[in-house]
C-alpha cells in the first residue's frame, strides 16, 4: 500500500518523502507539477491520487480551504485511507481562535484514524522561505514582532514526526505541538545567522504600518502582508514565547537545536548575497 504525500516538494513534504523512501515505503509526492497531479481547487484529481493508497500525509496549502478538506478527508475514508496526518500550526491554533481549527476538525472527523501536527515556525524558513531569506540576504531584517520570542522548529523534526505518525499506530488520534527547544528573539536568530556567515545583519523592529510598507516595497502582496502581520504581532504580544513538548513526546528525544541548524547550513553558501547572484 502506498503514502500519499501532499506538498511532497515543500518544505516538510520533500523531507517527508525522502524518509519514508529510505524506510521502504511506497511514497507518491503530489502536488500540481507532479507526475501525480493533486490541486485543491481541482477535485477530479484527488481520487487518482488516493487510489491504493492507506495513509497521506496533508499539507492545507492556503487557509479558507475547509471546505475542500472536509471532502477530502471524506473521499479518503471511503477509498480506504486508514490514517489522515494533518499539517497545522500551533500559533493559529492557539491563537487564531475557533475558525483556525476548522481544518484540523475536518481531518478528525474524516472517518479514518487521524494525528494533527502544530509546528512553530520553520527554522528552515531562513533559508527556504523568501519572506525571510531575502532579508537574510540585503543584510536587514526589518519585521513587526517587536521583541517576542519564538521557539523556532527545526523541519526535520516535523518530517521525522510526520513519518512516525503515518507508519506507527502508536500516534493515532494525537495532537503534537512542536517546537524547538527554546525561545529566541529574532534579533537574536539573525545575530546567530551573521555570525556564523560572518556576514552583518541586522534585526529592526517597526510597527505594523511600517512593516506593510516595507513588505509593499519588497514585492509582498498586500494579501501575504496582511497575513505576516497577524503572525508578528502574535509574537510581539509574547503568545508564542513558550516551548511545546511534541517532539519528545513523539519521538523520545529533544528537538534540534536552532544554533545547529545554523551551524550545518551556513557552509552551503545559501545566506551568500555573491552566491545569489551567479
Amino acid at each position: 500500500m502506498t503514502i500519499l504525500v501532499l506538498g511532497g516538494t515543500g518544505k516538510t513534504g520533500r523531507r517527508v518523502v525522502q524518509r519514508l523512501q529510505e524506510q521502504g515505503h511506497a511514497v507518491r509526492p503530489a502536488t500540481r507539477s507532479t507526475p501525480t497531479r493533486f490541486d485543491w481547487h481541482d477535485d477530479s484529481t484527488w481520487e487518482p491520487a488516493l487510489d491504493g493508497v492507506r495513509a497521506a500525509y496533508v499539507v492545507q496549502a492556503e487557509e479558507g480551504e475547509t471546505a475542500q478538506l472536509t471532502a477530502f478527508g471524506k473521499l479518503a475514508a471511503a477509498r480506504g485511507v486508514e490514517r489522515l496526518v494533518l499539517l497545522s500550526a500551533r500559533d493559529w491554533a492557539v491563537s487564531g481562535g475557533e475558525e483556525a481549527l476548522t481544518g484540523e476538525r475536518a481531518v478528525q472527523s474524516a472517518g479514518t484514524g487521524w494525528t494533527v501536527l502544530r509546528p512553530t515556525w520553520f527554522q528552515q524558513n531562513f533559508a527556504e522561505a523568501s519572506f525571510l531569506h531575502d532579508p537574510v540576504l540585503r543584510g536587514e531584517m526589518v519585521l513587526c514582532a517587536g521583541d517576542g520570542l519564538e521557539p523556532f522548529v527545526s523541519a526535520e523534526d516535523i518530517a521525522d514526526v510526520a513519518v512516525a505518525a503515518l507508519t506507527d499506530d502508536r500516534h493515532t488520534g494525537q495532537i503534537y505541538e512542536l517546537s524547538g527547544p527554546q525561545p529566541l528573539s529574532w534579533s537574536d536568530a539573525v545575530a546567530a545567522i551573521a555570525a556564523a556567515t560572518g556576514r552583518r545583519i541586522t534585526y529592526r523592529a517597526v510597527t505594523p504600518a511600517e512593516y506593510r510598507a516595507h513588505a509593499a516595497a519588497h514585492g509582498i502582496d498586500d494579501g501575504a502582508a496582511a497575513v505576516l502581520e497577524t503572525l508578528f504581532g502574535w509574537i510581539a504580544a509574547g503568545r508564542n514565547a513558550h516551548v511545546s513538548d511534541g517532539v519528545q513526546r513523539a519521538l523520545g528525544r529533544a528537538p534540534r537545536d536552532f544554533a545547529d541548524y545554523v551551524t550545518a547550513t551556513a557552509p552551503t553558501g545559501v545566506w551568500n548575497p555573491l552566491r545569489e547572484q551567479r
